[in-house]
């Protein structure tokens, strides 16, 4: 176990920092006198002693009868088994009353309100995690649906969740569905879970084929809560992480989580057939594995070149950069169909908006296996992506190639290409950076698609600044934050240390939503007015000088920013649309390079538009940008931003299906530090 383990465990023991200090370094140095340890530790002799008696009072620390005295480290083992020991008992006296207890609680509690309150609730920790789902197994009554990677399941089985699914009073009624990742390489660890859980529960694997993973990771009991991870996916197979989850009884948001996992569940294929198919597959001549690199390219590029009706690819967002347009354009003047899906970016947003004057271009989410359909005859599949050689030279992704024109499976990965096309995105008109700045914006002008140029008093807008501070300037003030006291609200600066989100999305039509762009922020307790979530929605709408996104709601849960957000949004549509929520209503966390945002209310844009109960995750890629901005607002109030952020991927989840932007649409500033400067003159 490591020391800073050990140190954990002991301040959940109940010890201070201090306190842990002392009692480590007594076991690493043996007997020592209380002037040596307060010598050695660097603390003041008097604070050392008033330490140690309460070391000893707890259990940890023993003196000697010597003149000094001494004092000695009671032995860790000693008190992790004294600990174990007194849980033992606390559980054993809490099981012997609770018929009691019950009964007790039964003469005072009213029962369970008609309509439970519907919340959010933030869950850190693998030990809370497991116990929270332990507990929804043992709640379960008609069904329970699990996504989780093999090596997650594999985890939860420590916590002994598989053991209550197979020990459930209700197995016989319940039913309960586990789905995961299939490859060959965990054939073995899903054979041992499926025998493990015989027919208690369903297992299947999602599409192997196309090398997905499960998304997202959620427990869903009885359409009745929802457990959902929002640890990023680079930590989702490291068993040494901590997870973060949020739990909710939103009936609108489980709607939507159940909505993902049907399409997943039904897009999944039976993990006994999956093995069996592993392990008796025999490959037919028309199948194979293209070892070497050139004459894999070589035949790739003939049969590409000799296409007659259609061309269906999946590539990575750097083979989608590598495309060559005047191939495509060759392609396309022999009147094939081109449909092209690849994860757009920053990088390759030029590119995907050249090629589709020529061809069909679409986002879809990371993760995908790159794969082409030739004439729904001929497939190929890189094992390797062009992400996984960009120090290599171009001909690397080609090798282990796989090809087959074996007509059952190329029908069979047509059709899954197919599904995938439809909810796909079409490339960015505009940018999340080109609406927060709209002089970065290179589009041809049009009357609804391009932004407009900013005018103080008409729209409030986001300019680029100078760079006033490093990346490290940044990290450092964020971590040394102090609290900026505001005594005179007309006057004094604002500042708010947060991390923050913004998201354009473009709702499909039966979402029954306009476009509209998400600026989320998790403040800080260090800010000048205290701790907040809260989330503002901007709508695409005309003005007098054009269309822009145009702050139209805004919604927290700190009462004292409330009556400032009026002040701040005077002159704009949100003014009169600002809304104070509670706590467990609106929960915004930022874990890694990624941000959750989830609601349990309805928002509403004006008298006949809402946005249900729904959620946003805006995950960040490439690399950290340092940036410095500000907006002035029409009220004549300042904005300006120093913040650390990465580009980022967009996911909003809404209780009739998913949305998936691409990841020119997100942008997520993990540290911000953000100065609100009255007008000096006062409000305009």
């Amino acid at each position: 176990m490591q020391e800073n383990t050990v140190e954990k465990t002991l301040q959940d023991f109940g010890l201070t920092e201090k306190e842990t200090e002392i009692y480590v370094y007594l076991a690493k140095h043996g007997l020592q006198k209380g002037v040596e340890i307060a010598k050695k530790t660097n603390t003041a002799k008097a604070v050392v002693y008033r330490i140690l008696k309460i070391l000893q009072r707890k259990g940890f620390v023993e003196s000697t009868l010597e003149s000094p005295i001494r004092f000695k480290a009671v032995p860790f083992e000693t008190i992790l088994d004294s600990k174990i020991k007194a849980k033992h008992e606390e559980a054993r006296q809490i099981e012997t009353a609770k018929k009691d207890l019950l009964n007790d609680w039964g003469k005072i509690s009213k029962g369970e309100p008609e309509s439970p309150i519907e919340k959010i609730v933030v869950i850190e920790g693998n030990q809370k995690i497991y116990n929270k789902i332990y507990q929804m197994i043992k709640q379960t009554k008609s069904q329970l649906s699990f996504i989780a990677t093999v090596p997650g399941i594999m985890q939860s089985d420590r916590y002994g969740i598989i053991s209550e699914i197979i020990n459930h009073p209700l197995k016989s009624k319940a039913k309960f569905r586990f789905l995961t990742d299939m490859t060959n390489a965990n054939t073995n660890s899903v054979r041992f879970i499926k025998q493990k859980l015989r027919t208690n529960a369903d297992l299947r694997g999602r599409n192997p084929e196309l090398g997905l993973k499960p998304f997202p990771r959620m427990v869903i009991r009885d359409q009745e809560e929802i457990l959902f991870f929002i640890t990023p996916k680079s930590n989702q197979n490291n068993f040494k992480s901590e997870d973060i989850c949020l739990c909710t009884n939103c009936k609108s948001m489980i709607q939507a989580f159940s909505i993902v996992f049907e399409n997943l569940w039904q897009n999944s294929s039976d993990i006994e057939q999956k093995i069996g198919e592993n392990e008796t597959e025999k490959i037919s001549k028309s199948t194979q594995f293209l070892a070497d690199p050139i004459s894999a390219k070589k035949k790739y590029e003939e049969n590409l070149n000799s296409a007659k009706n259609e061309i269906l690819m999946v590539t990575s967002s750097e083979g989608l950069a590598e495309l060559s347009k005047k191939d495509i354009e060759d392609w396309s003047a022999r009147g094939v169909t081109i449909k092209i899906m690849a994860p757009i970016i920053t990088e390759n947003l030029k590119t995907a908006r050249n090629l589709s004057g020529i061809c069909e271009v679409r986002h879809i989410p990371i993760g995908y296996l790159p794969t082409t359909v030739i004439d729904g005859k001929k497939i190929y599949q890189f094992t390797k992506t062009h992400l996984e050689h960009k120090s290599l030279e171009k001909t690397s992704q080609f090798k282990n190639v796989f090809f087959t024109d074996d007509t059952e499976y190329v029908n069979k990965i047509k059709r899954l290409l197919m599904n995938l096309w439809k909810d796909a995105q079409v490339p960015s008109t505009i940018t999340v950076q080109e609406a927060l700045n709209p002089s970065l914006s290179t589009n041809i002008p049009t009357s609804d698609e391009k932004p407009f140029s900013i005018f103080k008093k008409t729209i409030m807008g986001i300019e680029k600044e100078p760079l006033q501070k490093k990346t490290d300037d940044i990290i450092s003030e964020f971590i040394k934050a102090k609290k900026h006291p505001i005594i005179n609200p007309s006057k004094d600066l604002n500042r708010a240390y947060c991390s923050a989100g913004y998201a354009i999305v473009h709702p499909p039509p039966h979402f029954n939503l306009p476009k509209m762009m998400f600026n989320l922020y998790h403040i800080e307790k260090q800010s000048s007015l205290g701790t907040e979530d809260t989330l503002g929605v901007y709508l695409w709408l005309k003005t007098q000088n054009g269309y822009a996104y145009v702050p139209s709601v805004q919604i927290g849960d700190n009462p004292e920013t409330i009556n400032y957000y009026k002040v701040w949004f005077a002159g704009l549509p949100a003014e009169n649309n600002i809304h104070l929520v509670k706590k467990d209503a609106l929960q915004i966390r930022v874990h890694g390079n990624s941000l959750f945002a989830g609601w349990t209310v309805p928002i509403r844009l004006n008298d006949s538009c809402f946005i249900p109960p729904s959620c946003l995750i805006i995950e960040g890629y490439g690399n950290l940008k340092t940036t410095s901005a500000a907006s002035i607002m029409p009220s004549g109030y300042k904005f300006h931003l120093d913040s650390n952020g990465f580009d980022a991927y967009v996911t909003y989840i809404h209780p009739t299906a998913k949305y998936n932007g691409p990841g020119t649409e997100g942008y997520i500033s993990r540290d911000v530090i953000m100065d609100i400067i009255p007008p000096k003159e006062g409000p305009n």
